[in-house]
């Protein structure tokens, strides 16, 4: 086998006996790190060192390995300024986070017929957060609903570090504070909740509304009728 140090240095090849001779003499391990080399290579090395400090880089790279996550909104045409302004600051907190944004305009009934509602409605929602992300997609019809796609001006890597920086800060601000400090960070925690059960369910079709489309699309058949 071709022998290597523990330092990297090349000992040479050298037979078995004598590899694992040096092993003990070093009080090291005779680690195999090319089994298909001719001949095979081995290493005297600490092998279980080697084995923590592999995984502890493993773990750095998946904390630091950033996925595109693409999050989607549903607005409605008509949708009053409340809403709006509710549905709006969740894509502010998406796009603060690095995420992209499919934002959809549902059209329902005569609804159809005034593409040009969803159309503003984007582009005031695009004007309202351009500071934050920009249009990676022009609104396009999509059969009854319109589709805009929102980029983020932030890359993931850089929101996911200041989401750390802030939160080491939060904790240890908290530290400084004492318990206090807990309950309010407590309370922060149930908004946040809160805010995620509102997005889920404002995403979710609401049966109001599909009540209102089915009497829109039965009232012109039942005047047909009647004439």
């Amino acid at each position: 086998m071709r022998l290597v140090g523990p330092s990297g240095e090349q000992v040479g090849i050298v037979p078995l006996a004598k590899a694992l001779e040096l092993a003990q003499e070093y009080d090291l391990d005779l680690v195999e790190v090319a089994a298909t080399a001719r001949p095979p290579v081995c290493k005297l090395m600490d092998y279980g060192k080697f084995k923590y400090e592999s995984a502890m880089k493993a773990r750095e790279a998946r904390k630091n390995q950033a996925h595109t996550v693409i999050k989607e909104m549903k607005l409605r045409p008509k949708i009053d300024p409340h809403d709006y302004d509710t549905k709006k600051g969740h894509v502010v907190r998406f796009l603060k986070q690095g995420d992209k944004v499919k934002i959809t305009i549902m059209f329902r009934g005569r609804e159809q017929s005034r593409p040009e509602l969803g159309f503003r409605l984007l582009q005031r929602l695009a004007d309202d957060v351009q500071d934050l992300g920009f249009v990676e997609s022009a609104p396009k019809q999509d059969g009854r609903n319109m589709i805009m796609v929102l980029g983020p001006h932030k890359k993931k890597t850089e929101a996911m570090a200041e989401a750390r920086a802030a939160a080491d800060a939060r904790k240890a601000e908290r530290l400084g504070r004492g318990p206090a400090a807990d309950q309010a960070d407590d309370v922060e925690d149930e908004v946040e909740v809160a805010e995620v059960e509102e997005t889920e369910a404002a995403e979710t079709a609401d049966p109001a509304d599909d009540a209102a489309e089915a009497a829109e699309v039965e009232q012109p058949a039942e005047a047909a009728q009647d004439a």
